[in-house]
């Protein structure tokens, strides 16, 4: 969850991302990868995530189904 106590910033580093969120950077990039970098090619090294982003990420890691949610379909792998 995010701290409301502090400034929203206009950008995160992936550690300050991962420090909002309350997880890991290993957890964050397990996150990005399964469901943003999931097309075959690599994660971008140098990873700016804006506000927006967070609340997906943390929606991701909650991993509860939602019934009010209807999730897209995974990509075809190769």
């Amino acid at each position: 969850m995010l701290n409301v106590d502090k400034p929203l910033k206009s950008f995160y580093t992936e550690a300050e991302a991962a420090e909002a969120l309350g997880i890991s950077v290993i957890r964050l990039h397990m996150l990005l990868d399964e469901h943003v970098f999931n097309d075959g090619g690599p994660r971008p090294s140098d990873i700016r995530l804006q506000p927006a982003d967070l609340v997906l990420l943390g929606f991701w890691n909650r991993g509860t189904p939602n019934p009010k949610v209807v999730r897209m379909p995974r990509r075809p792998e190769g």
